[in-house]
């Protein structure tokens, strides 16, 4: 059970949900806005997050909305990893979600919460910054629309009391080859070692990563290094190992040198697959 009273609200639209995070934020309630609700919860449970006000997103319109228009694919923040999966728009996205967690946690983990809460993995952020995807913003200086580089590759940018409400990704990305692979310590659907997300866009390939290090990320200068043919894989790997633009992880999960020496692996794997799908 959570040990602490909170008030729940509700509310009906984006401007109501900003102002009423504005409201509780001057009372010093350390608000959270609450989609799928499995993280605030589970760490609530253990005393490892308080709030004195959770506002839930899930009656907003823009949030819920799951559809293609104008040769884009919009994803509202509220729709869960099984709406994503079941869709299949985007078959990279479905691949990255059905092994990020089991059937009934997907059921309830929404994109939202899962790219803008605690946790630093954020696997499912991958296949869209592949894509290059936007992303819409509501906060305190209105609605805006910006690139997902500009606030989820890497560190966590949102500005305060600023939600996600829809990403969007251009419909020419969605069928490009593309490969993904996951290494975890034990089980499967278990926090990833090192996961990459790949896509090849006309001879181009495309990178992003998670688990390795304290952020999931695509970097450009990793993506020119091992689109460089006129060297070996073995020797692109090496050079992207040696250039590794953030410190590796080395904690309980793995150390940096068994994430380095996995990363190698998968990046080997990677290459072969995906060089073999994009021709």
């Amino acid at each position: 059970m959570i040990s602490f009273d909170f008030d729940y609200i509700k509310p009906a639209t984006m401007e109501e949900a900003v102002q009423t995070f504005q409201r509780a934020d001057s009372l010093g309630l350390e608000p959270l806005y609450y989609s799928g609700g499995t993280e605030i919860i589970t760490m609530a449970r253990v005393d490892q997050l308080r709030t004195g006000a959770m506002i839930d997103v899930k009656a907003i319109p823009e949030c819920n909305v799951l559809m293609h228009s104008g040769g884009q694919w919009i994803v509202g923040a509220a729709r869960t990893l099984t709406d994503l999966a079941d869709d299949n728009s985007f078959p990279l996205l479905t691949e990255t979600v059905l092994h990020l967690a089991d059937q009934t946690n997907r059921n309830k983990i929404t994109i939202g919460g899962h790219l803008c809460g605690k946790l630093f993995y954020r696997e499912a952020l991958l296949p869209f910054l592949l894509t290059d995807s936007q992303v819409v913003l509501a906060g305190p200086s209105g609605v805006r629309r910006v690139s997902i580089h500009s606030v989820f590759n890497g560190r966590l940018r949102l500005a305060r009391g600023e939600m996600l409400v829809q990403l969007i990704t251009d419909r020419k990305y969605l069928d490009q080859p593309s490969y993904t692979v996951k290494r975890t310590k034990i089980e499967y659907i278990d926090y990833p070692v090192v996961r990459i997300c790949a896509m090849n866009t006309g001879g181009w390939m495309r990178f992003a990563f998670g688990g390795v290090s304290a952020v999931p990320f695509r970097s450009q200068q990793i993506d020119e290094v091992l689109n460089d043919r006129s060297l070996s894989p073995e020797m692109r790997i090496d050079n992207v190992i040696r250039r590794w633009p953030v410190p590796v992880l080395d904690d309980m999960l793995a150390s940096a040198d068994y994430r380095r020496f996995v990363l190698r692996n998968t990046l080997s794997d990677t290459l072969t697959a995906l060089e073999r799908k994009g021709g």
